[in-house]
């Protein structure tokens, strides 16, 4: 069993930063997938990054190309997600997500992955 526990979502304004971070326990961290997907209210969760197990392949959401930036510790069983120039419409619910591979690969798909995090409000104001 692998649990997921993410922080570091707030308030925030326009163009403001934050740093998300999901840290795993329960199994070795390095032969995970990962990934953060988030889910405005009213709206279907979407995909917003990835990174393989290495950390050496991610995949981002166009809307967030340039802003957002996916990253691992597997020494401290840790990815984070860093989140520049905020727009309003990054208001969500952002989850971590995680699912055992062995192979060094990316996972963009929502229903490729077994294990999720409980979530972390991140709130974007004018």
């Amino acid at each position: 069993q692998v649990q997921l526990v993410e922080s570091g979502g707030g308030l925030v304004q326009a163009g403001g930063s934050l740093r998300l971070s999901c840290v795993a326990s329960g199994r070795a961290f390095r032969n995970y997938a990962m990934g953060w997907f988030r889910q405005a209210l009213g709206k279907e969760r979407e995909f917003v990054a990835a990174i393989s197990w290495s950390g050496s392949k991610t995949r981002y959401v166009d809307s967030v190309k340039g802003r957002f930036t996916i990253a691992r510790d597997n020494a401290k069983n840790t990815m984070y997600l860093q989140m520049n120039s905020l727009k309003l419409e990054d208001t969500a619910v952002y989850y971590c997500a995680a699912e055992v591979v062995s192979l060094d690969y990316v996972i963009v798909g929502d229903n490729e992955y077994d294990y999720w995090g409980q979530g972390t409000q991140v709130t974007v104001s004018s």
